[in-house]
Protein backbone atom coordinates (compact mmCIF):
# COMPACT_ATOMS: atom_id res chain seq x y z
CA UNK A 1 0.00 0.00 0.00
CA UNK A 2 2.90 2.37 0.68
CA UNK A 3 4.11 1.80 -2.89
CA UNK A 4 0.64 2.58 -4.24
CA UNK A 5 0.46 5.77 -2.18
CA UNK A 6 3.93 6.80 -3.37
CA UNK A 7 2.98 6.09 -6.99
CA UNK A 8 -0.19 8.15 -6.62
CA UNK A 9 1.73 11.00 -4.98
CA UNK A 10 4.34 11.13 -7.76
CA UNK A 11 1.67 11.05 -10.46
CA UNK A 12 -0.39 13.69 -8.62
CA UNK A 13 2.63 15.97 -8.40
CA UNK A 14 3.19 15.74 -12.16
CA UNK A 15 -0.49 16.45 -12.85
CA UNK A 16 -0.39 19.43 -10.48
CA UNK A 17 2.66 20.85 -12.26
CA UNK A 18 0.85 20.47 -15.60
CA UNK A 19 -2.08 22.46 -14.20
CA UNK A 20 0.25 25.29 -13.20
CA UNK A 21 1.90 25.26 -16.64
CA UNK A 22 -1.33 24.82 -18.61
CA UNK A 23 -0.90 27.77 -21.04
CA UNK A 24 2.57 26.67 -22.12
CA UNK A 25 1.40 23.05 -22.35
CA UNK A 26 -1.52 24.00 -24.60
CA UNK A 27 0.75 26.06 -26.84
CA UNK A 28 3.16 23.16 -27.09
CA UNK A 29 0.60 20.53 -28.05
CA UNK A 30 -1.95 22.47 -30.13
CA UNK A 31 -0.06 24.87 -32.40
CA UNK A 32 1.28 22.30 -34.89
CA UNK A 33 -1.84 20.10 -35.30
CA UNK A 34 -4.15 23.13 -35.44
CA UNK A 35 -1.95 24.66 -38.15
CA UNK A 36 -1.98 21.41 -40.14
CA UNK A 37 -5.74 21.11 -39.76
CA UNK A 38 -6.28 24.72 -40.84
CA UNK A 39 -4.07 24.51 -43.93
CA UNK A 40 -5.09 21.06 -45.18
CA UNK A 41 -8.68 21.00 -43.97
CA UNK A 42 -9.74 24.63 -44.40
CA UNK A 43 -7.48 26.57 -46.74
CA UNK A 44 -6.93 23.90 -49.39
CA UNK A 45 -10.62 22.98 -49.32
CA UNK A 46 -11.66 26.62 -49.75
CA UNK A 47 -9.24 27.00 -52.66
CA UNK A 48 -10.54 23.84 -54.31
CA UNK A 49 -7.28 21.89 -54.10
CA UNK A 50 -8.79 19.34 -51.71
CA UNK A 51 -11.90 17.31 -52.50
CA UNK A 52 -15.15 18.08 -50.67
CA UNK A 53 -15.33 16.05 -47.48
CA UNK A 54 -11.57 15.79 -47.07
CA UNK A 55 -11.75 17.69 -43.78
CA UNK A 56 -14.01 14.93 -42.44
CA UNK A 57 -11.23 12.40 -43.11
CA UNK A 58 -8.47 14.68 -41.80
CA UNK A 59 -9.89 15.55 -38.37
CA UNK A 60 -9.83 12.00 -36.90
CA UNK A 61 -6.25 11.69 -38.14
CA UNK A 62 -5.22 14.93 -36.42
CA UNK A 63 -6.82 13.76 -33.19
CA UNK A 64 -4.92 10.48 -33.47
CA UNK A 65 -1.71 12.36 -34.25
CA UNK A 66 -2.07 14.44 -31.09
CA UNK A 67 -2.83 11.40 -28.93
CA UNK A 68 0.24 9.51 -30.14
CA UNK A 69 2.90 12.19 -30.66
CA UNK A 70 2.10 14.30 -27.60
CA UNK A 71 2.32 11.16 -25.45
CA UNK A 72 5.61 10.21 -27.09
CA UNK A 73 7.18 13.65 -26.68
CA UNK A 74 5.91 14.21 -23.15
CA UNK A 75 7.38 10.90 -22.05
CA UNK A 76 10.72 10.99 -23.83
CA UNK A 77 11.82 14.63 -23.44
CA UNK A 78 11.29 14.88 -19.64
CA UNK A 79 13.01 11.51 -19.27
CA UNK A 80 16.05 12.70 -21.20
CA UNK A 81 16.25 15.80 -18.98
CA UNK A 82 15.84 13.72 -15.84
CA UNK A 83 18.70 11.44 -16.84
CA UNK A 84 20.98 14.30 -17.91
CA UNK A 85 21.69 17.57 -16.14
CA UNK A 86 18.58 17.98 -13.96
CA UNK A 87 19.00 14.57 -12.24
CA UNK A 88 15.42 14.83 -10.99
CA UNK A 89 15.09 11.12 -11.62
CA UNK A 90 17.22 10.46 -8.53
CA UNK A 91 14.49 11.85 -6.26
CA UNK A 92 11.95 9.54 -7.85
CA UNK A 93 14.23 6.53 -7.60
CA UNK A 94 14.50 7.16 -3.84
CA UNK A 95 10.71 7.04 -3.44
CA UNK A 96 9.34 3.95 -1.63
CA UNK A 97 8.21 2.12 -4.76
CA UNK A 98 9.82 -0.32 -7.23
CA UNK A 99 12.03 1.28 -9.87
CA UNK A 100 9.90 -0.21 -12.64
CA UNK A 101 6.91 1.68 -11.22
CA UNK A 102 8.77 4.94 -11.82
CA UNK A 103 8.93 4.02 -15.51
CA UNK A 104 5.23 3.10 -15.52
CA UNK A 105 4.40 6.47 -13.91
CA UNK A 106 6.35 8.24 -16.65
CA UNK A 107 4.36 6.37 -19.29
CA UNK A 108 1.03 6.96 -17.58
CA UNK A 109 1.67 10.68 -17.18
CA UNK A 110 2.76 11.05 -20.80
CA UNK A 111 -0.34 9.13 -21.94
CA UNK A 112 -2.62 11.38 -19.87
CA UNK A 113 -1.14 14.48 -21.48
CA UNK A 114 -1.55 12.94 -24.93
CA UNK A 115 -5.15 12.02 -24.21
CA UNK A 116 -5.90 15.55 -23.03
CA UNK A 117 -4.32 17.02 -26.16
CA UNK A 118 -6.37 14.67 -28.36
CA UNK A 119 -9.64 15.52 -26.61
CA UNK A 120 -8.96 19.25 -27.01
CA UNK A 121 -8.63 18.80 -30.77
CA UNK A 122 -12.28 17.69 -31.05
CA UNK A 123 -13.98 21.03 -30.26
CA UNK A 124 -11.23 22.99 -32.02
CA UNK A 125 -11.71 20.95 -35.19
CA UNK A 126 -15.48 21.24 -35.08
CA UNK A 127 -15.33 25.02 -34.70
CA UNK A 128 -12.67 25.43 -37.39
CA UNK A 129 -14.13 23.09 -40.00
CA UNK A 130 -17.82 23.71 -39.42
CA UNK A 131 -20.27 20.83 -39.73
CA UNK A 132 -18.74 17.43 -38.97
CA UNK A 133 -20.84 14.41 -39.99
CA UNK A 134 -19.61 11.71 -37.64
CA UNK A 135 -21.17 8.41 -36.70
CA UNK A 136 -21.68 9.22 -33.03
CA UNK A 137 -22.49 5.61 -32.20
CA UNK A 138 -18.80 4.91 -32.76
CA UNK A 139 -17.58 7.42 -30.16
CA UNK A 140 -16.92 4.70 -27.57
CA UNK A 141 -14.59 2.81 -29.92
CA UNK A 142 -12.95 6.07 -31.01
CA UNK A 143 -12.25 6.84 -27.34
CA UNK A 144 -10.77 3.37 -26.91
CA UNK A 145 -8.44 4.02 -29.86
CA UNK A 146 -7.43 7.35 -28.32
CA UNK A 147 -6.62 5.64 -25.02
CA UNK A 148 -4.63 2.84 -26.65
CA UNK A 149 -2.91 5.31 -28.97
CA UNK A 150 -1.88 7.50 -26.05
CA UNK A 151 -0.42 4.53 -24.16
CA UNK A 152 1.32 3.25 -27.29
CA UNK A 153 2.87 6.67 -27.91
CA UNK A 154 3.99 6.89 -24.28
CA UNK A 155 5.52 3.41 -24.48
CA UNK A 156 7.47 4.39 -27.62
CA UNK A 157 8.51 7.61 -25.86
CA UNK A 158 9.79 5.66 -22.84
CA UNK A 159 11.81 3.40 -25.12
CA UNK A 160 13.34 6.32 -27.02
CA UNK A 161 13.96 8.45 -23.92
CA UNK A 162 15.63 5.65 -22.00
CA UNK A 163 17.60 4.12 -24.87
CA UNK A 164 18.98 7.17 -26.66
CA UNK A 165 21.87 9.13 -25.08
CA UNK A 166 20.91 12.74 -24.20
CA UNK A 167 23.44 14.23 -26.62
CA UNK A 168 21.78 12.41 -29.55
CA UNK A 169 18.12 12.93 -28.71
CA UNK A 170 17.74 15.96 -31.02
CA UNK A 171 19.13 13.98 -33.95
CA UNK A 172 16.89 11.05 -33.10
CA UNK A 173 13.74 13.18 -33.07
CA UNK A 174 14.72 14.93 -36.28
CA UNK A 175 15.00 11.49 -37.88
CA UNK A 176 11.87 9.82 -36.48
CA UNK A 177 9.22 12.52 -35.96
CA UNK A 178 8.55 13.42 -39.60
CA UNK A 179 8.40 9.75 -40.75
CA UNK A 180 6.06 8.94 -37.85
CA UNK A 181 3.82 11.86 -38.75
CA UNK A 182 3.58 11.20 -42.47
CA UNK A 183 3.41 7.39 -42.42
CA UNK A 184 0.69 7.26 -39.74
CA UNK A 185 -2.31 7.51 -42.12
CA UNK A 186 -3.34 10.75 -40.44
CA UNK A 187 -3.97 12.59 -43.72
CA UNK A 188 -5.29 9.69 -45.80
CA UNK A 189 -7.09 6.34 -45.42
CA UNK A 190 -4.61 3.48 -45.26
CA UNK A 191 -6.95 1.11 -47.11
CA UNK A 192 -6.83 3.27 -50.27
CA UNK A 193 -3.06 2.92 -50.71
CA UNK A 194 -3.28 -0.32 -52.69
CA UNK A 195 -1.71 1.38 -55.73
CA UNK A 196 1.27 2.38 -53.54
CA UNK A 197 1.80 -1.02 -52.02
CA UNK A 198 5.32 -0.35 -50.71
CA UNK A 199 4.10 2.78 -48.92
CA UNK A 200 1.08 0.91 -47.55
CA UNK A 201 3.41 -1.70 -46.06
CA UNK A 202 5.62 1.05 -44.62
CA UNK A 203 2.60 2.72 -43.00
CA UNK A 204 1.53 -0.62 -41.50
CA UNK A 205 4.76 -0.67 -39.46
CA UNK A 206 3.83 2.61 -37.76
CA UNK A 207 1.64 2.19 -34.63
CA UNK A 208 0.08 5.60 -35.32
CA UNK A 209 -1.59 4.11 -38.41
CA UNK A 210 -3.77 1.90 -36.24
CA UNK A 211 -4.89 4.84 -34.10
CA UNK A 212 -5.85 6.83 -37.20
CA UNK A 213 -7.58 3.91 -38.89
CA UNK A 214 -9.43 2.86 -35.76
CA UNK A 215 -10.78 6.36 -35.15
CA UNK A 216 -11.62 6.93 -38.81
CA UNK A 217 -13.43 3.61 -39.02
CA UNK A 218 -15.41 4.35 -35.87
CA UNK A 219 -16.43 7.89 -36.80
CA UNK A 220 -16.62 7.56 -40.61
CA UNK A 221 -17.62 3.94 -41.31
CA UNK A 222 -18.34 4.66 -45.00
CA UNK A 223 -14.67 5.54 -45.61
CA UNK A 224 -12.48 2.50 -46.41
CA UNK A 225 -10.60 1.47 -43.26
CA UNK A 226 -8.91 -1.40 -41.46
CA UNK A 227 -11.05 -3.88 -39.51
CA UNK A 228 -11.42 -2.52 -35.96
CA UNK A 229 -10.12 -5.67 -34.28
CA UNK A 230 -6.83 -5.40 -36.18
CA UNK A 231 -6.37 -1.84 -34.89
CA UNK A 232 -7.01 -2.91 -31.29
CA UNK A 233 -4.71 -5.94 -31.47
CA UNK A 234 -1.91 -3.95 -33.12
CA UNK A 235 -2.13 -1.19 -30.51
CA UNK A 236 -2.16 -3.68 -27.63
CA UNK A 237 0.93 -5.37 -29.09
CA UNK A 238 2.63 -1.97 -29.43
CA UNK A 239 1.82 -1.07 -25.82
CA UNK A 240 3.18 -4.37 -24.49
CA UNK A 241 6.23 -4.56 -26.75
CA UNK A 242 7.44 -0.98 -26.41
CA UNK A 243 6.38 -0.83 -22.76
CA UNK A 244 8.53 -3.86 -21.94
CA UNK A 245 11.47 -2.50 -23.95
CA UNK A 246 11.11 0.93 -22.34
CA UNK A 247 11.06 -0.48 -18.80
CA UNK A 248 14.09 -2.64 -19.61
CA UNK A 249 16.08 0.34 -20.91
CA UNK A 250 14.87 2.51 -18.01
CA UNK A 251 16.07 -0.03 -15.43
CA UNK A 252 19.44 -0.22 -17.14
CA UNK A 253 19.86 3.56 -17.12
CA UNK A 254 18.55 3.93 -13.56
CA UNK A 255 20.82 1.25 -12.14
CA UNK A 256 23.84 2.71 -13.93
Amino acid sequence: MSSVRAFTAVLGRDVFVTGRELPSFLAQVLVQPVALLFIFGKVLSELGYAQPGYAQILLPGMIALNAFLVSLQNTSFPLVLDFSYSREIEDRLLAPLPISWVAVEKMLFGALRGLLAAVLMVPIGMVMLGEINWNYSGLAFALLCMLLGSFAGAAVGLTVGAAVPPRRINIMFAVILAPLMFTGATQFPWAQLEHLRWFQVLCAINPLTYVSEGMRGALLPDVPHMPPWICVVALLISCVLFGALGIKFFLRRALD
